[in-house]
């Protein structure tokens, strides 16, 4: 079989393309790559152009609606940053289980630090960062100030 390296492009339904595209362009600042009106669909480059991707499709104000997960690297840095950031762009950061949180949660079992928050349609976006301590699994999920 062919090894995979990565994941290169991953996509998420939305019900607005315009208003999806200004939180991930204002909001989340991701640079566009490109944009198909007639298809409704953007690209939006994540980290360096032509690293990986990430597609918005709208489906419109269809009642059946998908929520959709996808996961951002992030720096520990920023990503201990972010809980601040996130409530003062008018976003709720959220632990794994969707319980709103005031730090970022670690997955032990990876082990990496964790950021969840919902994007206008409700999919459910991350960023992540892992971390360089061995896995711990037994510990499940934790509080930031727990593992450290």
């Amino acid at each position: 079989m062919i090894s995979i390296q990565g994941l290169f492009e991953t996509h998420l339904t939305v019900a607005n393309l315009d208003r999806a595209m200004q939180f991930y362009e204002q909001t989340l600042g991701l640079c566009r790559a490109s944009l198909i009106p007639d298809r409704r669909v953007a690209f939006y480059w994540l980290g360096a152009h032509g690293q990986s991707m990430l597609g918005l499709w709208e489906t419109g104000t269809s009642p059946q609606r998908l929520s959709l997960h996808t996961a951002f690297t992030v720096t520990l840095e920023d990503l201990l940053a972010a809980p601040a950031r996130l409530r003062a762009a008018g976003i709720t950061p959220l632990d794994l289980a969707g319980e709103p949180v005031d730090e970022p949660v670690v997955l032990a079992w990876m082990p990496a630090a964790s950021l969840y928050f919902k994007d206008p349609d409700g999919n459910l976006l991350e960023y992540i960062a892992m971390l360089p301590d061995p896995p711990a699994p037994q510990r499940g999920v934790v509080a930031w100030s727990d593992w450290r």
